[in-house]
């Protein structure tokens, strides 16, 4: 009972804890700044402001703000004068730089918070958000590396939007700076509406706004809803599964609970009996047997809400930290209302069984035997005594229908038992699965080349617009890898430093990854469409896909030092070790546009029968002359993934164990009632394995039909299960990842609920073989 409450009010903490706390820094910061529910950015060569302006009055447009001059993804470096030198001169990343009137205005739509600092007030002043600075070079400059003047501005604060309609925010006369030396000013517009709760109403609402502009003028839109699932998305991946754990622990705390009472009720019939001739009242009679449920089903509850608690912090940290929140903790109100709905809900279970107690009269209590009715079960016993089986096991084969109600209870206990392990193992399968992708794909290779310069380094430690960024001479590594002895494939690829326009400018940075050479045997996985196979052709990350809702067939612009080409896309690819926000297309499709492909790392792939150490040797001679070395194979987790796989092990091992228990209670009273047909059975010649046998027989078809049909349950809860899951960090699962059950893994479930029933019952069936026959006979 007080497993069973601990894995329940567990895993019911965390998942309403989550879903009440997760979403409230960005609800409360979204409300406290009247954030905009999309963000629009039309072309500035196509739309006067008088026209962007005019789609305020489109359908369903409550409130709307702008336009204001926006340029995007603008490459920037930190400069010079940071005073820790490391960071001087370092990729700071894309941003993109609004000029507002307001700017920290507590009035009007998306109002701006300023976290350090102030506001810029000249036309070489900048505020940033921390994230796109480093903070140790705060007060310094940022140099817009990719505009031919490469203007310089003083990073003056620290400040953010809160649906990251922008990342930079400068005066008018500073955005006049950036147009001047040659940055492209398109126009923005922030909306509210009156319906904008979910991704349909959203897209609606887009719909309405660019058909209130000239034709071909959207460039963009952001919904509030990505910056929300931004911050939120990793938490709430844990509610599916633990919202299943929570109904299930509860389910079975009722279950065992019932077991438990229903067992003390009959097992303590001339006990009963006692105490109502010494002048116990029916009332004081069902307390007392409440409280023996409520004693441990109280210590569970208070170790699960602590537990919940504790398990909750390091989940939402991550969510509440980019708002400033002083610590992330779950409500006392929600610790509160499980805790006493559960401790309602084990007195209500309790006081059932307990009733019958009370209601019993002392008279019959005090003359009440414990033995099965006369003929119960008798058919049963006649048709398995015909079986070919040993009488023992034909025995044991037949108790159950001797008293079917425990039987029913003994297979519900099982059902629970198989449904969480079939459940519990499909998702490790599917975690597995997720985790094979994301170290698959572009981060499989049996070797990895990559610039000599950077041996050594952290990876990642200049982006790939920091002019000490080293890149590879693509066609030469590639054929010095050709003629290497022992080389399957290759194929390198890199970071080409542009960014997508109308990207998500909060949170993680849009890639372009240029490609060259065949990559089919990384197994990357497609969801929809193709690979790209010409030149403006480009596959596009599933993340990105979802969270702008790009589609096979449309088109996408891409931006690299300031030069933009168009693109199309021809699939949607899963892969998450590039990153969020990912497009990819062939190094040519750059070259041919004027933009600059850049390849800083191959992946090369070894025959089978080629080691490592002596290709590696082999390849050294022909990669050192060009700047390139031989970097051994590396893999990582994902923590979050990791995380999970954990606390579903944890909950499963923990209700199976209660599964188990409550087989056994169910056992032991009836191995108990049944002592004297034990020491009958002893005297004409049962052996103790014989005895075992037959214990253990009692549970092994209720068992087997129980695993029969939690088994299908525990598959539609995970497959229920996972694609909620996948929504909560938006991406579509592959098949790879959905489709976890095999028949290798389907077969060994089939028989999960014998092997827990068999649990439950072994000690029993081992404290009937050790009893003696005297004493069981004695024994009524």
């Amino acid at each position: 009972m007080a497993l069973t409450t601990f894995a329940a009010v567990t895993s019911s903490v965390l998942s309403l804890g989550l879903l009440t706390v997760v979403q409230a820094p960005f609800e409360h910061a979204f409300s406290a700044r009247n954030g905009a529910h999309l963000a629009v950015q039309f072309d500035g060569s196509k739309v006067t402001a008088a026209r962007a302006a005019a789609t305020a009055h489109a359908s369903g447009v409550t409130e709307a703000s702008g336009p204001y001059p926006i340029a995007a993804a603008l490459d920037t470096t930190i400069g010079t004068d940071c005073p820790k030198k490391a960071w001087a001169g370092h990729d700071n990343g894309p941003i993109t730089v609004t000029a507002r009137p307001d700017l920290g205005s507590t009035s009007g739509m998306d109002q701006l918070a300023l976290t350090r600092g102030r506001w810029p007030t000249g036309p070489g002043e900048i505020a940033l958000p921390w994230q796109h600075y480093a903070v140790d070079c705060f007060g310094a400059s940022v140099v817009f590396s990719s505009l031919p003047g490469r203007p310089s501005f003083k990073v003056v604060g620290f400040a953010d939007s809160v649906t990251s309609s922008a990342t930079a925010f400068a005066t008018a006369d500073g955005f006049a700076r950036l147009t001047a030396a040659g940055a492209r000013s398109d126009k923005q517009m922030l909306y509210r509406f009156a319906k904008a709760g979910t991704d349909a109403d959203i897209a609606t609402d887009k719909r309405a706004v660019a058909a209130a502009a000239p034709p071909g003028t959207v460039e963009a839109g952001q919904s509030y809803l990505t910056a929300e699932w931004q911050v939120t998305g990793d938490a709430k991946a844990y509610v599916p599964f633990l919202v299943a754990f929570g109904i299930f622990g509860l389910i079975l705390s009722v279950l065992i609970i019932s077991i438990v009472v229903s067992g003390a009720v009959a097992a303590g019939i001339r006990r009963i009996g006692i105490l109502k001739s010494l002048g116990f009242t029916p009332s004081q009679v069902v307390r007392a047997y409440t409280a023996q449920a409520m004693i441990p089903a109280t210590l569970g509850v208070v170790l699960g809400t602590v537990f919940g608690n504790l398990l909750a912090v390091p989940i939402l940290d991550e969510a509440t930290k980019q708002f400033g929140a002083p610590s992330a903790t779950i409500p006392l109100w929600v610790s509160a209302v499980v805790a006493l709905g559960t401790l309602l809900v084990v007195g209500v279970t309790a006081s059932i069984p307990a009733l019958r107690a009370g209601r019993m009269p002392a008279v019959q209590a005090l003359l009440a035997g414990r033995a099965p009715k006369a003929g119960r079960g008798r058919t049963a016993q006649r048709l398995a005594s015909r079986l070919p089986l040993p009488r023992a096991m034909s025995l044991g084969l037949a108790q159950p229908f001797a008293k079917p109600a425990r039987a029913v209870l003994v297979g519900a206990a099982v059902l629970l038992g198989a449904v969480s392990l079939t459940f519990a193992v499909g998702l490790e399968a599917g975690f597995s699965k997720y985790l094979q992708a994301t170290t698959s794909g572009f981060n499989h290779a049996s070797a990895y080349v990559i610039p000599t310069a950077d041996v050594g380094k952290p990876w990642g430690l200049y982006g790939p617009n920091d002019p000490r960024h080293q890149y590879l001479d693509a066609p030469k590594v590639a054929a010095a890898l050709a003629k290497t002895p022992g080389t399957k494939a290759a194929f390198g690829w890199g970071d080409s430093g542009a960014t997508m326009v109308g990207a998500p400018t909060g949170g993680e940075t849009p890639k372009v990854f240029t490609v060259s050479g065949d990559f089919s045997w990384t197994n990357l996985e497609l969801l929809s469409g193709r690979w790209y196979s010409a030149p403006g052709e480009a596959v596009v990350g599933d993340k990105l896909a979802t969270t702008v809702g790009i589609h096979v067939g449309d088109d996408v612009t891409v931006m690299q030092r300031n030069k933009r080409t168009s693109l199309k896309v021809v699939g949607i690819e899963f892969d998450t070790n590039l990153g969020d926000y990912t497009v990819m297309t062939d190094a040519d499709t750059f070259s041919a546009a004027g933009l600059t492909p850049r390849i800083d790392q191959f992946n090369v792939e070894l025959a089978s029968n080629v080691k490592g150490s002596d290709w590696s040797t082999s390849a050294a001679a022909a990669l050192t002359p060009l700047n390139a070395s031989v970097q051994p194979s590396s893999g990582g987790n994902n923590l979050v993934v990791v995380t999970m796989g954990a606390l579903v092990a944890t909950l499963t091992l923990m209700l199976i164990a209660v599964a188990a228990l409550g087989v056994l209670n169910t056992v032991v009273q009836d191995t108990r009632e049944r002592v004297h047909d034990l020491g009958i059975f002893k005297a004409l010649g049962m052996t103790p394995k014989q005895t075992i046998a037959m214990v253990l027989t009692s549970v092994t078809f209720t068992g087997l039909i129980a695993g029969l049909i939690g088994v299908p349950i525990g598959v539609a809860v995970e497959k229920a299960t996972l694609t909620p899951m996948g929504k909560a960090i938006g991406r579509h699962l592959p098949p790879s990842v959905t489709h976890s059950y095999t028949a290798g893994l389907l077969l060994p479930l089939l028989a999960g609920g014998i092997v827990i029933a068999l649990l439950g019952a072994l000690l029993p069936a081992s404290w009937a073989a050790r009893s003696r026959t005297a004493t069981a006979l004695r024994t009524e």
